[in-house]
């Protein structure tokens, strides 16, 4: 069985400006004003994707170690397996047996 997939035709301009199709920019998420880059693969394909700017401030949260943990993370939650506070102070309670407990093992 053969695989059928959408193709979007555009036009290139006379200054190299091309006008990328609304089905392509929802699927980047990009907008007006965005950034896009193009790269070419190791087969020749050209690929578009969108251009995320991260605040320096933020890196940390993009590195693959906090990537794994976010996804982790989730998955506990999706789960069930966390636990509720009604407030902060038995949270910090909680968090302090769970750091002893695990120090005694």
């Amino acid at each position: 069985m053969s695989e059928t997939r959408p193709y979007y035709k555009t036009r290139l301009r006379a200054r190299g400006q091309i006008t990328i199709p609304p089905e392509i920019r929802k699927r980047l998420q990009v907008r007006e004003g965005d950034d896009v880059m193009f790269y070419v693969t190791d087969k020749g394909q050209v690929v578009v994707d969108q251009v995320r700017v991260i605040d320096p401030e933020q890196a940390w949260f993009w590195t693959e170690r906090w990537q794994k943990m976010e996804r982790e993370s989730r998955q506990d939650y999706e789960n069930g397996d966390y636990v509720e506070f009604d407030n902060i102070e038995d949270a910090i309670n909680h968090l302090h047996e769970y750091a002893n407990a695990k120090n005694k093992v």
